[in-house]
């Protein structure tokens, strides 16, 4: 390519200017609705963001409802049972689950899924996807999409499991507890209507960060799944050097970081 080729690309791209400068035009740009153009597609860059958000959400919703919706019950319920051989199953599992790398948890899931047949080993539909009827296409897609969820999963379940159990421990050895439980109340009151509520807001606390974590977190699951979200394409664009689509990934975290923490408030003051 020619050097004349190169100047006027970096001219028609604002390359030619101080980074500060090029990161402010870039900004005032995105509060128009401009995020960039591609220098690898060819193309605006949220044209191709909004192709993958569908796919890296769909797997972040419900990573985050399968982990939360089984850790917090089991925390729980280990907490009611401290000491028993079913609470120490669960902590040996929650422990197992923090300690063991999701890329680990991803190849084995592979593996079991080559071996077996059961589920498939990538990618988020089958070929034979467009000749299927609405309700087909919907199985197609949860059943791509159980291996890389559990994978996900495994961590944050294990984290919250043992978050829920410690903080519900804590608040059932206060003394407001204890009163409670001395004035006569049912245990169901003195553990779901007192300590709970209570025990529950710093798990709340931590959803902001949760909805971030998922969303930049699924980078390598993604791409060991093959899976055609936003993790992957960050990856390509990182490759190519492709700014304005790195950029465009960084400020769409961003903005699941504050909608996450905005929930989190609305949800404690609830």
């Amino acid at each position: 390519i020619s050097k004349e080729k190169v100047d006027q690309l970096e001219k028609q791209f604002g390359l030619d200017k101080h980074v500060f400068v090029q990161y402010f035009i870039w900004l005032k740009n995105i509060f128009k609705g401009n995020w960039g153009f591609s220098f690898t597609y060819k193309v605006n860059v949220w044209n191709i963001l909004w192709g993958r958000l569908e796919a890296t959400l769909l797997l972040s919703i419900l990573t985050f409802i399968f982990s939360w919706g089984i850790g917090i019950p089991l925390g729980i319920y280990s907490a009611l049972h401290q000491y028993t051989l079913s609470d120490q199953v669960l902590s040996f599992l929650g422990f197992l689950g923090i300690s063991v790398p999701t890329f680990f948890f991803s190849l084995l899931w592979l593996f079991m899924s080559a071996k077996t047949g059961v589920f498939p080993v990538g990618g988020m539909i089958s070929n034979e996807f467009n000749d299927m009827n609405w309700f087909q296409q919907i199985i197609d897609y949860l059943w791509h999409v159980v291996g890389p969820v559990i994978t996900l999963s495994i961590g944050s379940l294990a984290g919250t499991m043992r978050l829920m159990r410690g903080q519900l421990l804590d608040e059932l050895n206060k003394e407001y507890v204890q009163f409670v439980e001395a004035k006569g109340m049912p245990r169901k009151t003195k553990i779901y209507k007192h300590a709970l509520r209570n025990a529950i807001n710093p798990i709340v606390v931590r959803l902001g960060f949760t909805l971030a974590g998922l969303f930049g977190g699924s980078i390598i699951t993604e791409q060991i799944f093959a899976w055609p979200g936003m993790g992957a394409l960050m990856i390509q664009a990182l490759n190519a050097q492709d700014q304005f689509l790195v950029m465009a990934n960084l400020m769409l975290s961003a903005i699941m970081l504050v909608i996450g923490n905005l929930f989190s408030d609305l949800l404690l003051a609830a």
